[in-house]
């Protein structure tokens, strides 16, 4: 090498250089000068090989550019092979898929690890974003690659559908296309099947955590149409829970491609669109508990309305109807939500009508949620002083001074261990154990309210601490719970059961049902109506003492509507319930629907979030949210009564009502 670049001078290698000792310098050496033409393609190959063999990569090409009127133009790019820049000090290492993940140190973010949030923040609550990704999770150089002008953060923001839409438009080159080819296909195949279930409003990055019970049920059905697999026995439970009607005809095609691809499908449901679809069913029955337990009838949906014995087929014939009396109620005046805009909601004014039975609607993701949960109850339980995470946005909360008292009946368990159940739960365990305590063998003994229960020593089987059960730890593999073999499951040792009340011990009366200790009780005012509310809500066929863990989540709500029925209404309740009809028959919905209307009736508000039609048609009034979910709902397409909303072609719910309705009328004819 002849030439050499010194602190951005040109010096000549035969002459001597001078370098002052004292001061860092730039030293670049001279490889080669060309004259750009087609035949030093070869040279200026071999001579960018013997660069980066020298230089680590480093590369430093400076060009003279000739311009108009003899004129130069001087032009440097520095380049490297090693994913590094030595002018700002940037390096990252080989891009693979385990640089777009977060659950990779490769490309988690490292001051959150991938979390996308910090301890806390200045109102001591969880969930500040980090300041480093600002939520996105990743690293900088993962969030710097961008396809379309967006990073993978981005597009994991998308909704389902809205992602669909971005890589079916995505404009890519003849040799992009090329290579992107199967990897797309197989994006644009997932989300397509996620469109299919019904999901399609769900964002790409929404934590598996706040998925509702249906919707990740319907996330693994996507994955299983996916899988192609044939000769499979797929078990599904409620799939509709949930879903709009509209939406779960969607749900139906699916289930139906399922079938058809040369796979068994047996489904659990209660919804009639559903039952009418399949090409078998098995009715259950004739009642709930212990009435139970009996194929009814089986065969064709036409075979099962046919069936006088069939209570569903009765149902899906429209001998019988969920309907409540003809009523003309009046709001006592309105809840006002201004500027609405948590979440997907676009800064929407609603009225929510006092003293009403109120249903809002829309389509699944159309806002429906945040609407009731987010802004209407928390903001309405703060301003009453109750004690709630923070609310969801809106300017203000009209009307407010109306209510005194507000309640939201979920579905959430009554209880996290088996020791709690609905006698417990509801207080009437504690009126049976006062019972048991007035006894004249409890008072010749000495036994107080306390001996009769489970949770304490003294009555309880000391063998199992009252539970019935004992807890065998296996280590590697699952606890198994074993019958105790002291109490035989009674929970209580041989002095307690000694005691009886008309030659019940208090163990028979936790084994009984509901309906067995309403006429058991009978005489006992007090007992009588807490056991008569836990009947009328259609909970008659669980035993006082069944585990809490053992209850579904309709069964949970309908415990926690009894209870607050026994108490002194003040007729300005505020009641919110989310789909309450979930895991209902339709003569269980009536006899919801007969409880919802008294609580109405004594002046209450009640406002339910409801996809199932039979319920919706009953509404007083109707709030339907839409057009679509995710991203595209969020706005109020319609309001007012049934038969109002059934005129609205725009609403999905209108649509689906009107059908019916029609339904209705060609059955009766």
């Amino acid at each position: 090498f002849v030439r050499a670049r010194i602190d951005g001078r040109l010096h000549d290698l035969a002459e001597e250089v001078k370098l002052d000792k004292q001061k860092k310098h730039t030293i670049e050496i001279l490889v080669d000068r060309l004259v750009v033409k087609p035949s030093i393609m070869s040279r200026l190959a071999d001579s960018l090989e013997t660069v980066t063999k020298l230089s680590d990569g480093l590369v430093v090409i400076s060009a003279e550019i000739a311009k108009p009127g003899g004129s130069f133009k001087q032009d440097e790019w520095l380049l490297s092979t090693q994913r590094a820049c030595i002018e700002c000090g940037i390096g990252f290492p080989e891009v693979a898929p385990r640089t777009f993940s977060f659950n990779s140190p490769h490309g988690a973010c490292a001051t959150c690890h991938g979390i996308g949030s910090v301890g806390t923040d200045e109102e001591g609550e969880g969930g500040e974003l980090c300041p480093a990704c600002q939520g996105n999770r990743l690293r900088p150089e993962s969030l710097a690659v961008k396809i379309a002008g967006r990073s993978i953060a981005d597009v994991n923001r998308l909704s389902i559908r809205s992602a669909a839409e971005f890589f079916t438009a995505l404009s890519l080159t003849e040799r992009e296309a090329f290579i992107a080819h199967r990897i797309l296909k197989e994006i644009r195949d997932r989300l397509g099947f996620l469109i299919e279930v019904g999901v399609d409003y769900l964002t790409i990055d929404r934590s598996a955590a706040t998925l509702a019970g249906g919707e990740a049920q319907r996330i693994r059905l996507a994955t299983q149409i996916g899988s192609s697999l044939v000769g499979v026995l797929y078990i599904l439970d409620e799939p509709s829970i949930g879903l709009h009607q509209r939406d779960n005809r969607r749900l139906l095609a699916t289930l139906k491609r399922l079938r058809d691809l040369g796979n068994t499908v047996l489904v659990v449901e209660h919804d009639a669109e559903t039952i009418a679809s399949a090409d078998h069913v098995i009715d259950m029955g004739p009642g709930a508990g212990r009435h139970g337990g009996e194929i009814v009838a089986q065969g064709t949906p036409e075979e099962i309305r046919r069936n006088p014995r069939s209570l569903t087929g009765r149902y899906l014939s429209g001998e019988l109807t969920v309907a409540l009396p003809p009523r003309s109620r009046e709001p006592k005046g309105l809840l006002t939500i201004r500027a609405a805009s948590a979440r997907n909601l676009k800064s929407i004014d609603v009225g929510v009508p006092i003293g009403l039975f109120t249903c809002v609607t829309g389509v699944s993701g159309s806002g429906k949620s945040t609407l009731v949960l987010e802004v209407l109850y928390k903001n309405v339980a703060k301003r009453l002083k109750l004690v709630v995470d923070r609310p969801g946005r809106c300017r203000t909360i009209e009307g407010v001074e109306a209510i005194d008292k507000v309640i939201h009946l979920d579905q959430s368990p009554i209880g996290r261990t088996p020791r709690s159940n609905p006698s417990t739960y509801t207080g009437l365990f504690a009126d049976i154990r006062d019972l048991f305590a007035k006894l004249a063998e409890s008072r010749a003994r000495g036994y107080r309210p306390g001996r009769y229960s489970f949770n304490v020593k003294g009555g309880r089987c000391e063998a199992c601490k009252g539970g019935g059960l004992i807890k065998i730890e296996m280590h590697f593999l699952p606890d198994v719970y074993v019958t105790c073999e002291i109490c035989k499951g009674k929970r209580y040792n041989r002095e307690t059961l000694e005691v009886q009340y008309k030659e019940r011990s208090i163990a028979d009366v936790l084994a009984m049902t509901v309906e067995h200790a309403l006429a058991f009780f009978a005489p006992i005012p007090h007992l009588k109506s807490r056991l008569q509310m836990l009947n009328e809500v259609g909970l008659g066929y669980i035993t006082l003492g069944q585990s809490a863990t053992t209850l579904s989540g309709g069964e949970a709500q309908r415990v926690k509507l009894a209870k607050e029925l026994s108490r002194r209404a003040t007729g300005r309740t505020l009641y919110i319930l989310d789909e309450p009809t979930t895991g209902l028959h339709f003569a269980d919905v009536q006899k919801l629907l007969d409880v919802l209307d008294r609580l109405v009736e004594q002046g209450n508000t009640v406002v339910v979030i409801e996809h199932n039609l039979e319920v919706i048609k009953n509404a007083d009034w109707i709030i339907d949210l839409g057009p679509e979910g995710g991203d595209a709902g969020g706005r109020v397409i319609a309001t007012g009564r049934p038969a109002e909303l059934a005129a609205r072609p725009t609403s999905a719910t209108g649509r689906c009502l009107a059908e019916l309705a029609e339904h209705s009328l060609r059955q009766s004819a």
